[in-house]
Protein backbone atom coordinates (compact mmCIF):
# COMPACT_ATOMS: atom_id res chain seq x y z
CA UNK A 1 0.00 0.00 0.00
CA UNK A 2 1.65 3.33 -1.32
CA UNK A 3 -0.37 6.46 0.70
CA UNK A 4 0.26 9.69 -1.47
CA UNK A 5 -1.43 13.20 -0.60
CA UNK A 6 -2.67 12.21 -4.10
CA UNK A 7 -4.36 9.35 -3.75
CA UNK A 8 -6.34 10.30 -0.66
CA UNK A 9 -6.48 13.50 1.08
CA UNK A 10 -5.40 13.83 4.98
CA UNK A 11 -8.82 14.19 6.46
CA UNK A 12 -10.20 11.72 4.00
CA UNK A 13 -7.17 9.13 5.26
CA UNK A 14 -7.95 10.17 9.01
CA UNK A 15 -11.59 9.12 8.52
CA UNK A 16 -11.12 5.95 6.94
CA UNK A 17 -8.43 4.79 10.05
CA UNK A 18 -10.97 6.20 12.50
CA UNK A 19 -13.95 4.34 10.86
CA UNK A 20 -11.96 0.77 10.80
CA UNK A 21 -11.06 1.71 14.34
CA UNK A 22 -14.55 1.96 15.26
CA UNK A 23 -15.35 -1.43 13.87
CA UNK A 24 -12.96 -2.96 15.38
CA UNK A 25 -13.74 -1.62 19.00
CA UNK A 26 -17.70 -2.32 18.01
CA UNK A 27 -17.08 -5.99 17.59
CA UNK A 28 -14.48 -6.66 20.45
CA UNK A 29 -17.58 -5.10 22.64
CA UNK A 30 -19.69 -6.77 21.21
CA UNK A 31 -18.25 -10.02 21.46
CA UNK A 32 -17.73 -9.00 25.48
CA UNK A 33 -21.25 -8.43 25.82
CA UNK A 34 -22.40 -11.60 24.43
CA UNK A 35 -19.65 -13.36 27.27
CA UNK A 36 -21.92 -11.34 29.37
CA UNK A 37 -25.37 -12.22 28.19
CA UNK A 38 -26.46 -9.29 27.17
CA UNK A 39 -26.43 -10.09 23.37
CA UNK A 40 -28.80 -12.76 22.95
CA UNK A 41 -28.87 -15.07 19.61
CA UNK A 42 -25.39 -15.03 18.54
CA UNK A 43 -23.21 -12.28 16.78
CA UNK A 44 -20.80 -12.68 13.95
CA UNK A 45 -17.79 -10.69 14.29
CA UNK A 46 -15.92 -8.70 10.95
CA UNK A 47 -12.35 -8.58 12.97
CA UNK A 48 -9.33 -8.62 10.27
CA UNK A 49 -12.40 -7.31 7.86
CA UNK A 50 -12.85 -3.73 8.76
CA UNK A 51 -10.75 -2.45 5.45
CA UNK A 52 -13.26 -3.90 3.02
CA UNK A 53 -16.50 -2.40 4.61
CA UNK A 54 -14.62 1.32 5.08
CA UNK A 55 -12.79 1.34 2.11
CA UNK A 56 -16.01 0.00 -0.22
CA UNK A 57 -18.50 2.31 1.66
CA UNK A 58 -15.88 5.28 0.77
CA UNK A 59 -16.16 4.82 -2.65
CA UNK A 60 -20.06 5.08 -2.42
CA UNK A 61 -22.58 8.24 -2.19
CA UNK A 62 -24.67 8.72 0.43
CA UNK A 63 -27.83 7.87 -1.22
CA UNK A 64 -26.08 5.01 -2.89
CA UNK A 65 -27.84 1.52 -1.24
CA UNK A 66 -26.07 -1.36 0.43
CA UNK A 67 -26.89 -5.20 1.56
CA UNK A 68 -24.94 -7.30 3.51
CA UNK A 69 -24.81 -10.73 5.18
CA UNK A 70 -25.27 -11.53 9.13
CA UNK A 71 -21.73 -10.35 9.20
CA UNK A 72 -22.65 -6.93 8.66
CA UNK A 73 -22.03 -4.74 11.65
CA UNK A 74 -18.83 -3.30 9.79
CA UNK A 75 -20.89 -2.92 6.88
CA UNK A 76 -23.83 -0.91 8.82
CA UNK A 77 -21.25 1.69 10.55
CA UNK A 78 -19.17 1.96 7.39
CA UNK A 79 -22.64 3.45 5.93
CA UNK A 80 -23.34 5.72 8.20
CA UNK A 81 -25.62 3.92 10.71
CA UNK A 82 -25.15 5.49 14.26
CA UNK A 83 -23.15 3.03 16.85
CA UNK A 84 -25.36 4.08 19.45
CA UNK A 85 -28.31 2.20 17.89
CA UNK A 86 -26.45 -0.32 16.17
CA UNK A 87 -24.93 -1.25 19.30
CA UNK A 88 -28.91 -0.82 21.10
CA UNK A 89 -29.83 -3.19 17.52
CA UNK A 90 -27.85 -5.75 19.09
CA UNK A 91 -29.05 -5.84 22.74
CA UNK A 92 -32.48 -5.72 21.52
CA UNK A 93 -33.52 -2.60 23.14
CA UNK A 94 -36.16 -0.06 21.59
CA UNK A 95 -33.85 2.22 20.97
CA UNK A 96 -32.14 0.06 18.39
CA UNK A 97 -32.37 0.70 14.51
CA UNK A 98 -35.10 -2.06 14.39
CA UNK A 99 -36.41 -1.40 17.55
CA UNK A 100 -34.70 -4.20 19.04
CA UNK A 101 -36.58 -6.53 16.55
CA UNK A 102 -33.39 -7.46 14.53
CA UNK A 103 -30.87 -8.11 16.91
CA UNK A 104 -27.35 -9.05 15.14
CA UNK A 105 -27.99 -10.39 12.30
CA UNK A 106 -30.61 -8.22 10.81
CA UNK A 107 -29.77 -4.26 10.58
CA UNK A 108 -31.61 -1.72 8.79
CA UNK A 109 -31.66 1.99 8.50
CA UNK A 110 -32.81 3.07 5.01
CA UNK A 111 -32.02 6.75 6.28
CA UNK A 112 -28.38 5.68 5.37
CA UNK A 113 -29.09 3.36 2.65
CA UNK A 114 -28.40 0.30 4.70
CA UNK A 115 -31.62 -1.62 3.39
CA UNK A 116 -30.81 -4.83 5.43
CA UNK A 117 -28.47 -7.51 6.73
CA UNK A 118 -29.53 -11.15 6.28
CA UNK A 119 -29.45 -14.32 8.61
CA UNK A 120 -29.55 -16.52 5.27
CA UNK A 121 -26.60 -17.54 3.19
CA UNK A 122 -26.47 -15.72 0.01
CA UNK A 123 -30.99 -14.69 0.19
CA UNK A 124 -30.41 -10.77 0.13
CA UNK A 125 -27.99 -11.29 -3.33
CA UNK A 126 -31.18 -11.49 -5.60
CA UNK A 127 -33.02 -8.42 -3.31
CA UNK A 128 -30.14 -6.44 -4.07
CA UNK A 129 -30.72 -7.49 -8.02
CA UNK A 130 -34.23 -6.62 -7.50
CA UNK A 131 -32.93 -2.94 -5.76
CA UNK A 132 -30.39 -2.45 -8.77
CA UNK A 133 -33.15 -2.66 -10.98
CA UNK A 134 -35.63 -0.20 -9.09
CA UNK A 135 -32.62 2.05 -9.26
CA UNK A 136 -32.30 1.72 -12.98
CA UNK A 137 -36.11 1.72 -13.54
CA UNK A 138 -36.65 5.19 -11.51
CA UNK A 139 -33.44 6.27 -13.34
CA UNK A 140 -32.61 7.53 -9.64
CA UNK A 141 -28.60 7.54 -10.37
CA UNK A 142 -27.94 5.05 -7.55
CA UNK A 143 -25.99 2.55 -7.01
CA UNK A 144 -25.99 -1.28 -5.38
CA UNK A 145 -23.76 -2.45 -3.51
CA UNK A 146 -24.20 -6.11 -2.51
CA UNK A 147 -21.54 -7.91 0.41
CA UNK A 148 -21.40 -11.22 0.49
CA UNK A 149 -19.08 -14.06 1.50
CA UNK A 150 -17.24 -16.90 0.02
CA UNK A 151 -19.49 -19.35 1.07
CA UNK A 152 -22.47 -17.22 -0.44
CA UNK A 153 -20.26 -17.30 -4.07
CA UNK A 154 -21.74 -21.33 -3.65
CA UNK A 155 -25.60 -20.32 -3.95
CA UNK A 156 -27.79 -20.84 -7.30
CA UNK A 157 -28.64 -17.33 -5.87
CA UNK A 158 -25.46 -15.93 -6.49
CA UNK A 159 -25.31 -17.22 -10.29
CA UNK A 160 -29.02 -16.38 -10.99
CA UNK A 161 -28.64 -12.81 -10.43
CA UNK A 162 -24.96 -12.32 -11.95
CA UNK A 163 -26.90 -13.66 -15.21
CA UNK A 164 -29.93 -11.13 -14.84
CA UNK A 165 -27.91 -8.20 -13.73
CA UNK A 166 -25.64 -8.54 -16.76
CA UNK A 167 -28.11 -9.31 -19.42
CA UNK A 168 -30.00 -6.20 -17.80
CA UNK A 169 -26.70 -4.21 -16.97
CA UNK A 170 -28.07 -3.12 -13.53
CA UNK A 171 -26.34 -0.78 -11.48
CA UNK A 172 -25.09 -3.20 -9.27
CA UNK A 173 -21.80 -4.07 -7.31
CA UNK A 174 -20.96 -7.57 -5.97
CA UNK A 175 -18.71 -7.56 -3.03
CA UNK A 176 -17.38 -11.10 -1.95
CA UNK A 177 -15.77 -10.59 1.61
CA UNK A 178 -13.47 -13.95 1.25
CA UNK A 179 -12.10 -14.40 4.30
CA UNK A 180 -11.41 -18.27 3.73
CA UNK A 181 -13.75 -20.38 5.64
CA UNK A 182 -17.89 -20.84 5.20
CA UNK A 183 -18.17 -21.73 8.84
CA UNK A 184 -16.00 -24.63 9.46
CA UNK A 185 -15.36 -25.35 6.03
CA UNK A 186 -12.04 -23.96 4.28
CA UNK A 187 -12.12 -22.64 0.32
CA UNK A 188 -10.02 -25.01 -0.75
CA UNK A 189 -12.61 -27.43 0.44
CA UNK A 190 -15.53 -25.41 -1.42
CA UNK A 191 -14.04 -24.22 -4.44
CA UNK A 192 -12.44 -25.31 -7.71
CA UNK A 193 -10.57 -22.12 -8.69
CA UNK A 194 -8.56 -19.78 -6.59
CA UNK A 195 -10.29 -16.89 -7.77
CA UNK A 196 -13.96 -16.58 -6.87
CA UNK A 197 -13.79 -13.55 -9.35
CA UNK A 198 -13.39 -15.75 -12.46
CA UNK A 199 -16.61 -16.74 -12.30
CA UNK A 200 -17.58 -13.32 -13.71
CA UNK A 201 -16.30 -14.29 -17.08
CA UNK A 202 -18.68 -17.01 -17.90
CA UNK A 203 -21.82 -13.57 -17.33
CA UNK A 204 -19.83 -11.36 -19.38
CA UNK A 205 -19.10 -9.01 -16.56
CA UNK A 206 -15.55 -7.37 -15.09
CA UNK A 207 -14.91 -9.27 -12.25
CA UNK A 208 -11.59 -8.44 -10.03
CA UNK A 209 -9.78 -9.58 -7.23
CA UNK A 210 -8.21 -7.35 -4.67
CA UNK A 211 -6.75 -7.43 -1.50
CA UNK A 212 -9.05 -6.84 1.12
CA UNK A 213 -7.40 -6.32 3.85
CA UNK A 214 -5.71 -3.05 1.58
CA UNK A 215 -8.05 -0.28 2.37
CA UNK A 216 -7.02 2.09 -0.21
CA UNK A 217 -7.64 -1.10 -2.92
CA UNK A 218 -11.00 -1.85 -2.00
CA UNK A 219 -11.58 1.72 -2.64
CA UNK A 220 -10.18 2.23 -6.01
CA UNK A 221 -12.00 -1.23 -7.07
CA UNK A 222 -15.53 0.11 -5.85
CA UNK A 223 -15.05 3.41 -7.56
CA UNK A 224 -14.21 2.21 -10.77
CA UNK A 225 -16.88 -0.68 -10.66
CA UNK A 226 -20.03 2.39 -9.00
CA UNK A 227 -18.36 4.53 -11.71
CA UNK A 228 -18.99 2.45 -14.29
CA UNK A 229 -22.28 1.18 -12.88
CA UNK A 230 -23.16 4.86 -13.07
CA UNK A 231 -22.36 5.28 -16.90
CA UNK A 232 -24.81 1.69 -17.46
CA UNK A 233 -22.17 -0.70 -18.14
CA UNK A 234 -23.55 -3.20 -16.29
CA UNK A 235 -22.49 -5.35 -12.98
CA UNK A 236 -19.08 -5.61 -11.69
CA UNK A 237 -17.86 -8.59 -9.03
CA UNK A 238 -15.30 -7.36 -6.70
CA UNK A 239 -12.84 -10.50 -4.43
CA UNK A 240 -11.43 -8.59 -1.47
CA UNK A 241 -9.19 -11.87 -0.27
CA UNK A 242 -9.24 -11.12 3.71
CA UNK A 243 -9.16 -13.73 6.36
CA UNK A 244 -11.49 -14.22 9.73
CA UNK A 245 -9.97 -14.22 12.68
CA UNK A 246 -12.63 -14.98 14.90
CA UNK A 247 -14.99 -18.14 15.09
CA UNK A 248 -17.57 -17.90 12.60
CA UNK A 249 -19.63 -16.70 15.61
CA UNK A 250 -19.74 -16.17 19.00
CA UNK A 251 -22.31 -19.43 19.70
CA UNK A 252 -20.38 -21.66 17.30
CA UNK A 253 -17.53 -24.01 16.58
CA UNK A 254 -15.57 -23.47 13.50
CA UNK A 255 -12.77 -21.76 14.45
CA UNK A 256 -9.15 -22.57 13.29
CA UNK A 257 -7.05 -23.70 15.72
CA UNK A 258 -3.37 -23.59 13.32
CA UNK A 259 -1.98 -20.85 15.49
CA UNK A 260 1.05 -19.97 12.79
CA UNK A 261 -1.62 -19.11 10.52
CA UNK A 262 -3.66 -16.89 13.39
CA UNK A 263 0.10 -15.36 13.77
CA UNK A 264 0.43 -14.43 9.69
CA UNK A 265 -3.18 -13.32 9.58
CA UNK A 266 -2.29 -11.03 12.63
CA UNK A 267 0.72 -9.86 10.85
CA UNK A 268 -1.90 -8.71 7.89
CA UNK A 269 -4.16 -6.67 9.70
CA UNK A 270 -5.67 -3.88 7.93
CA UNK A 271 -5.41 -0.96 10.87
CA UNK A 272 -1.80 -1.19 11.62
CA UNK A 273 -0.67 -1.27 8.09
CA UNK A 274 -2.65 1.46 7.23
CA UNK A 275 -1.64 3.36 10.32
CA UNK A 276 2.31 2.87 8.92
CA UNK A 277 1.10 4.28 5.44
CA UNK A 278 -0.51 6.86 6.64
CA UNK A 279 2.92 7.71 9.11
CA UNK A 280 4.63 7.35 5.92
CA UNK A 281 2.88 9.44 3.94
CA UNK A 282 3.78 12.39 6.77
CA UNK A 283 0.99 12.09 9.14
CA UNK A 284 1.64 12.16 12.75
CA UNK A 285 1.28 10.06 15.25
CA UNK A 286 -0.10 12.34 17.68
CA UNK A 287 -2.96 12.48 14.87
CA UNK A 288 -3.61 8.48 14.99
CA UNK A 289 -3.42 8.54 18.70
CA UNK A 290 -6.05 11.15 18.86
CA UNK A 291 -8.66 8.79 15.87
CA UNK A 292 -8.36 6.21 17.99
CA UNK A 293 -9.03 7.90 20.96
CA UNK A 294 -12.58 9.15 19.44
CA UNK A 295 -13.16 6.08 18.15
CA UNK A 296 -12.91 3.84 21.12
CA UNK A 297 -14.84 6.98 23.09
CA UNK A 298 -17.24 6.45 20.11
CA UNK A 299 -17.77 2.78 20.96
CA UNK A 300 -17.48 3.02 24.79
CA UNK A 301 -20.60 5.54 24.42
CA UNK A 302 -22.46 3.76 22.48
CA UNK A 303 -22.02 0.50 24.96
CA UNK A 304 -23.58 2.57 27.55
CA UNK A 305 -26.17 4.42 25.46
CA UNK A 306 -27.53 0.38 24.54
CA UNK A 307 -27.02 -0.92 28.46
CA UNK A 308 -28.87 1.23 29.49
CA UNK A 309 -31.81 1.82 26.94
CA UNK A 310 -35.20 0.34 27.68
CA UNK A 311 -36.18 -3.03 26.22
CA UNK A 312 -39.06 -3.10 23.92
CA UNK A 313 -42.74 -3.18 26.03
CA UNK A 314 -44.50 -6.68 25.26
CA UNK A 315 -47.74 -5.15 24.31
CA UNK A 316 -45.71 -3.82 21.55
CA UNK A 317 -44.12 -7.31 19.68
CA UNK A 318 -46.70 -7.28 16.44
CA UNK A 319 -45.84 -3.67 15.75
CA UNK A 320 -44.43 -3.55 12.50
CA UNK A 321 -44.78 -6.75 11.93
CA UNK A 322 -48.57 -7.02 10.50
CA UNK A 323 -49.95 -3.86 8.82
CA UNK A 324 -53.29 -2.50 10.21
CA UNK A 325 -56.07 -4.56 8.55
CA UNK A 326 -58.20 -1.13 7.38
CA UNK A 327 -55.00 0.03 6.15
CA UNK A 328 -55.03 -0.57 2.34
CA UNK A 329 -52.50 -1.78 0.01
CA UNK A 330 -51.85 0.59 -2.01
CA UNK A 331 -50.93 -1.55 -5.27
CA UNK A 332 -53.80 -1.36 -7.87
CA UNK A 333 -55.55 -4.42 -8.74
CA UNK A 334 -54.72 -6.26 -5.93
CA UNK A 335 -57.58 -6.88 -2.80
CA UNK A 336 -56.74 -8.29 0.70
CA UNK A 337 -56.88 -11.99 1.57
CA UNK A 338 -59.24 -12.44 4.12
CA UNK A 339 -57.66 -13.60 7.44
CA UNK A 340 -54.21 -13.18 5.83
CA UNK A 341 -51.59 -11.44 7.67
CA UNK A 342 -48.70 -11.62 5.44
CA UNK A 343 -50.69 -10.89 2.12
CA UNK A 344 -52.28 -7.87 4.28
CA UNK A 345 -48.48 -6.66 4.65
CA UNK A 346 -47.45 -5.78 1.01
Amino acid sequence: MILTEQSVGTQLSLSLYQRMLVIRRFEESALDLFSKGLITGSTHPCIGQEAISVGACSALKSTDLVLATYRGHGVALAKGVDAKIAMAELLTRETGCCKGRGGSMHLCDIACGLLGTNGIVAAHIPIAGGVALAAQLRRSGQVTACFFGDGAACEGEFFETMNMAALWKLPLVLICENNGWAISVPVSKSQSTPDIADRAKGFGMPGVTVDGNDVLAVREAVLSAAAAARQGEGPTLIECKTVRWERHSAFSSGKPVDPEAAQRWRKADPIPRFAQSLLDAGLSRAALDEAEREATEEVRQAVEFAVNSPLPDAASVHEGVFAPPDQPLGISGLKKRPGNGLAESF
